[in-house]
């Protein structure tokens, strides 16, 4: 009997199948890579980070505020290294949100 092992897929910053921002840039995913979900993933509704400035109260202004909510959960459950890390990934990220 032969089993196959499943490869997993590696997050890629750069390269065929780059997709995920390096960590200095503010982590997450690239438009490219969200579209490339998106396709792979019909009804899919993932978007992309907001990063500008919003008005009070709007859609992208509460996306924020709920990205940030869950973020700082992970935040909080992450490893002492990684929570008083600045170059972390979550912490990246965090930043480029605006969080």
């Amino acid at each position: 009997m032969v089993v196959k092992r499943r490869t997993k897929n590696i997050r890629r910053t750069t390269g065929k199948g780059g997709n995920f921002r390096p960590t200095k840039s503010g982590a997450g995913m690239t438009k490219k890579g969200v579209r490339a979900y998106r396709k792979a993933n019909p009804g899919s509704k993932l978007k992309t980070a907001v990063t500008g400035k919003v008005k009070k109260g709007s859609k992208a202004a509460k996306r924020r505020k709920s990205y940030c909510a869950r973020s700082a959960g992970q935040l909080k459950r992450s490893s002492a290294k990684t929570r008083n890390n600045p170059n972390s990934r979550i912490r990246q990220a965090r930043r480029r949100w605006k969080c």
